[in-house]
Parts: structure tokens; sequence; C-alpha cells
């Protein structure tokens, strides 16, 4: 272990920045550096307090191997006694892995035949670098310990049990082979969930009949990008930060889970503006079949509707019905009786042109909506009881009353009916 020095220019001056390097030796005789620790830039005075601490370490630790963080200063080792002497008494557990996690991890990896796959498609770099293993080391630390590639590197490999069962040294957890890996993969894309349905359709008889559709953003606390091709925008922010700029990710799923197809869009896109896509992309990788998608009332619009409708075959779907129209249907709807769809939940049924609007009632929703208002109103009431013991004028009254209603404003409003649309 020892310290690296960088060197860089920056407003004329000349900057030294140290980092913790430990050199390990990989297949072939060949030497990797894993970084320890970043410790930034310092000066003459610090780098002789680093020196003198570490030699107040090894004095006292009375080791026959001196290794300080600086590579001049290392000193040889000694000649010692070659005899191996076992003290049970004194026996330790050092660098304990975790190995039955990552061996089930590779099980499932095989069994979904994703090593066939991607042996074929990511051949050995000149260097000899196994980039399908370095996929699969990636996928088995987000499936385990979901973190950074940074993290992954300096820390996870090294406590996992990856390089024995894979057959492998360091050199994979290299961080520059790391993010080299995601660039490979982008245009296997289509064939990787073509692949992927026709394994779960082996594996557990899936059928994908009924279909899942959202979408849902991720921000960024940066800059604005400059170039116009960038995906990162200013958008509707479902994270409740207009602030920063975002990237809109679409989702098609099965109720079992098994992931479809997906996007990444624009920051600015409209969600009304994304389904006749998908619908085509799933026609075009899968076939047309009688499919049911299932989305919420803001994704699609009336013309996309009428084009599942009038498709051959019909493409089905079950929607939120926007609550204008649902206000249409209100009379019609008081005069229909209630049926039980199960004990806790009661619906009605209006047959409409092409489509039948499913009107429910949950019993365990309508109590919960209730509890929140009480509880809102314990807290107005409260509010109300200390400002009458305050003394304030009447602007300020004012002022600390309306703030106190635009708080309690939204779980007051009265428990709403949750109502569907259903392309018979």
């Amino acid at each position: 272990m020892f310290l690296r020095a960088t060197t860089r220019k920056k407003d004329g001056k000349e900057h030294r920045y140290y980092s913790v390097v430990e050199n390990k030796r990989v297949s072939g005789g060949r030497v990797v550096q894993r970084h320890v620790l970043y410790l930034g830039e310092i000066n003459s005075s610090q780098e002789r307090a680093w020196r003198r601490s570490i030699e107040v370490l090894d004095e006292s630790a009375r080791a026959t191997v001196t290794l300080a963080l600086f590579a001049e200063d290392r000193c040889e080792a000694g000649a010692g006694d070659e005899s191996v002497r076992l003290r049970l008494a004194q026996l330790r557990l050092e660098r304990p892995r975790q190995w039955g996690a990552c061996w089930l991890a590779l099980k499932l990896w095989e069994q979904l035949e994703l090593d066939q796959f991607w042996s074929e498609r990511l051949a050995p770099t000149r260097k000899g670098t196994r980039f399908d293993q370095v996929l699969a080391v990636l996928v088995v630390y987000r499936l385990l310990c979901p973190g950074s590639e940074w993290r992954l590197h300096r820390h996870w490999f090294e406590h996992s049990a990856l390089a024995d069962l894979l057959g492998v040294d360091a050199r994979l957890s290299d961080i520059h082979t790391l993010y080299a890996c995601h660039d490979r993969l982008l245009e296997h894309k289509t064939a990787l969930f073509d692949h992927l349905v026709n394994r779960w359709r082996d594996l557990f008889d899936a059928s994908f009949d009924v279909l899942l559709y959202d979408l849902t953003s991720t921000y960024f606390e940066s800059d604005p990008p400059a170039e116009d091709e960038d995906k990162r925008r200013y958008g509707y922010s479902r994270d409740h930060r207009p602030d920063c700029v975002q990237v809109v990710i679409a989702l098609v799923v099965t109720p079992q889970g098994f992931a479809l197809a997906y996007e990444v869009l624009a920051g600015n896109t409209a969600d009304s503006t994304t389904l006749k896509d998908f619908l085509a992309r799933i026609e075009r990788q899968y076939g047309k079949a009688r499919r049911v998608w299932c989305m919420d009332r803001g994704i699609p619009t009336e013309e996309v509707l009428a084009q599942m409708r009038g498709a051959d075959p019909p493409v089905q779907y079950l929607v939120g019905t926007p609550k204008g129209r649902l206000t249409r249907f209100e009379k019609a709807l008081l005069d229909l009786p209630w049926q039980v769809a199960r004990p806790e939940v009661k619906v009605k049924l209006l047959a409409h042109d092409d489509e039948l609007y499913v009107f429910a009632e949950s019993r365990d929703r309508v109590a919960k909506e209730r509890s929140m208002r009480r509880r809102q109103l314990k807290w107005l009431w409260a509010r109300l009881n200390k400002l009458s013991t305050m003394q304030l004028t009447r602007d300020a009254l004012i002022h600390e009353a309306g703030g106190g209603q635009d708080q309690g404003s939204r779980s007051l409003a009265p428990a709403r009916y949750q109502g569907g649309r259903v392309c018979r």
C-alpha cells in the first residue's frame, strides 16, 4: 500500500493530489492498482505528518516488515523461520466473504442462460477482458447489494466470493472496466428482451396477455445540458423537484413483474404522447395478440383508445376514467344497483358505446380517508386553540389561519370513489 501522487496545473499553479493505492497481483504476473482512499491535496507539512504517523504505527506494531504509505519508504523483509506452526487457541477469522448469495445469483444467471447469451455477444478483448463475466458481476451486485460501480470496485467485490466462483481475480473489478461494460450493452437490448421472454415462457409458462404500462422519472442535481440531443430536460416532476433536470422512464411489465420493454425519454415528454409508440413496439417485437393494457388515466388519449378498439385484433384496455367524464355519468350511475366484487369492494357497471365503466367503492379506502380527515381536523382544532391564546393583529390572525387551512385542505377533501374504463 502506498500513496500515488497526481499532478495537475490549475490557474497557473501546480497542485499535487494524493490517493492511497494498493497493489494486487493478478493472472499473468500483472499487477493492478486498487484505489483505497482519496486524500485530496496535501502540502509538504502534511506529507511529513503522514510519514511520522506511519512510523509510529510501525514501531508500536513491532513488525519485521515496515509498510509505509510511500513506496520509497518500503523496507525489504528479512529472512525468517521457514517452518509453519499452528496455534489453535489463536486462530481467528480473516477476510470473511459473501458466498451463498453469490452462488445462488450465478445459478439464476445460468438458469436464464444469460451466460451463453452474453458470451456470444461480448467476446474477450485483445487484453483478455471477459466483459460477459464483468456483466455477471454487475448484475449480481445489483441483485444482492445495489450501489455504485465505485463502491463495487473499492469494497464489495473484495468481500464477495465472486472471484473464486468465476475463477477470476481483482482485474475484473477495475473501475474503468466496470464503466466500459455499460457501453457495450445497448445494441443488444432488443435481442435481450426476446431471449428473456422465451426463457420466462419455458421456465414459468408465463403468458403476456395482460400488460402494465406506467412512467416514472429521475432527476439530476446538475446544470442543464448544452447539447440538443441530451435527454435531461426540465419537465413535470413527480419527485417535486421542478428546479432539476430529469429524464422520463417508460416501462411495460407483466403482472408477475417480468419486464417486456423500457425506454428512457426526454424529461419534458408528456405521458399522453408515449403510448402509441409502445403499442407498435410490443406488436412488432412480440406479434399481434389479444392483450389487455392497464394504465393510469393520464396516459392514453381518446384518439389512441379509439385506435386500440379498432385494431385487428382489438387491443383491450383497463384505464382510469377522467373525473370530468365520471361526472357526466353520475346520474346514470346513481340509479344502478351495487354489486359485490369481494367482501370489501362494491362496484357499479355501466355499459356505454364500446366501453364498460366500472365505479368502485372500497370499504377500507373509505375508512382510511375518514381517518385522515379526522386527524387533520384534530390538528386544525388544536391550531385554532393555540391562535386564540396569541396576541395577534387582525391581519396576522388571518395570515396564520390561512396557513393552517392550506395545510389541511388536501386531506379534508371528501372521500372519492374510483372509476375505470374497460374496452369490451
